[in-house]
């Protein structure tokens, strides 16, 4: 019988600056992180034919977000100051790991991720009457890469190195 994967399995991690180096922390007290893929279709008929031919000729990729700010979570602070300072172009610019605890990486402490730059565009705040809440959402700004990612702080944070074969 197979397994269902819970969706807690598959976990982001946001990256925020600390001056030359970026820490990837692990994206907690989100409501919402869905990935929309958004293709962009080429679509014609020819005409000795009576059907519409379509192919994927690329994609949009985006994650809606939403959460309930807490103090002291970097990912919050950093997301809310996009907001709050309403930031423009390379600014508002961070990277997202996507880990997939269903998949071993080479070594059983590491496990497959995979890495891609999103614009952060902000929507909302203020919404709810129970907790202070942001939400918008993240933009493809980059290719996605494709690596192993490891921690030593059980997964509050973690590492990413690129495969060689996708480098």
């Amino acid at each position: 019988m197979s397994e269902v994967v819970k969706r807690s399995d598959k976990v982001a991690f946001y990256g925020v600056a600390n001056g030359e180096t970026v820490a990837y922390h692990r994206m907690k007290g989100f409501t919402d992180i869905s990935i929309s893929r958004n293709p962009k279709e080429y679509s014609r008929q020819y005409v000795d034919e009576e059907f519409e031919r379509t192919d994927v000729v690329g994609y949009a990729t985006s994650m809606s977000y939403g959460f309930d700010q807490h103090i002291g979570d970097a990912v919050h602070e950093d997301i809310a100051a996009v907001h709050d300072s309403e930031l423009l172009g390379t600014d508002a610019v961070r990277s997202i790991i996507i880990v997939d605890f269903t998949k071993k990486g080479s070594t059983d402490k590491t496990f497959v991720a995979r890495k891609r730059d999103f614009a952060v565009i902000p929507d909302g705040e203020g919404d709810s009457m129970d907790a202070y809440t942001y939400s918008g959402t993240l933009k493809t700004a980059g290719d996605t890469v494709v690596g192993t990612a490891a921690t030593e702080d059980d997964w509050e944070t973690c590492t990413f190195t690129e495969d060689s074969a996708s480098a």
